[in-house]
């Protein structure tokens, strides 16, 4: 900790034994983590106790919600926060000893590759990048109910670190989460005067494939990529979807209970 600013890695857990440990042994040089836990039924508790991780329990309240609870658990002002199914290579912990040596900035975006069912995404596709070290004294988790961002007040850089994201390992997995997400994004949409919704069902998918697919440049990765595209577009057209049925008479009209979450 001598001569740089102490890290505090936060971490939001459900049942995460399956990619928890991973998470944490990377980690495992920061002078503190807290994991926050939402009634694990597995080995998720005994995994990060295993890591020294100071553990603390609380009823799930939405992922931006909880990630800022943990937040504020933190001791120390400088955080990493990780998702319990992302994990950092060893060799990270050089790059942010050195940056939190002298932050120049009030945050820092990482990149991120993504599992896709059997393999990463190809090395020439694009990647996305996400504000997860930051000085918690000038920033806050969004009020998004889902795709929550860390906003930062102040200048942010970036590091040359990556995140890897197993996420879900197969294909039910991922559809079940488009399902879920598109079912939890009703609460955002329902607060916007989203219009011409029709048109956003029919036409909205292929933008969102083609999106993903030729600009991202996720056809390098095979019919992994592809799968992935579809999916994506059909979380497109779901999230439009299921606006369009709230708004029909005879259904409810307020955004549906949150369901139950999986992390990541």
């Amino acid at each position: 900790m001598s001569g740089r600013e102490a890290l505090s890695v936060v971490v939001t857990t459900f049942n995460n034994a399956d990619t928890l440990d991973a998470c944490l042994r990377g980690v495992s040089w920061a002078d503190e983590i807290v994991v926050l836990d939402s009634g694990s039924t597995d080995a998720t508790t005994a995994i990060a106790a295993h890591y020294g991780a100071r553990i603390h329990t609380q009823p799930f309240a939405g992922y931006s919600a909880q990630k800022q609870a943990a937040i504020d658990l933190a001791s120390h002002r400088w955080v990493l926060l990780l998702d319990s199914d992302e994990s950092l290579a060893p060799e990270s912990a050089a790059l942010l000893q050195q940056t939190l040596a002298m932050p120049a900035h009030a945050g820092y975006q990482l990149w991120r590759r993504e599992w896709q069912f059997w393999r990463w995404q190809s090395a020439r596709s694009r990647l996305n990048h996400y504000v997860r070290l930051f000085d918690r004294q000038r920033a806050r988790m969004s009020d998004h109910e889902v795709h929550e961002a860390v906003q930062v007040d102040g200048p942010v850089g970036v590091l040359d670190i990556m995140i890897d994201h197993h996420g879900e390992p197969d294909i039910a997995g991922r559809v079940a989460k488009a399902n879920r997400y598109s079912t939890m994004q009703l609460a955002d949409l329902a607060q916007r005067k989203v219009s011409w919704l029709r048109l956003r069902m029919v036409a909205y998918p292929t933008v969102a494939f083609l999106r993903y697919y030729l600009l991202r440049g996720h056809w390098r990765s095979g019919w992994a990529g592809f799968i992935a595209a579809r999916i994506h577009a059909f979380y497109a057209f779901l999230k439009y979807a299921k606006l369009y049925e709230m708004r029909q008479p005879g259904q409810q009209r307020t955004p549906p209970p949150q369901e139950s979450h999986i992390d990541g």
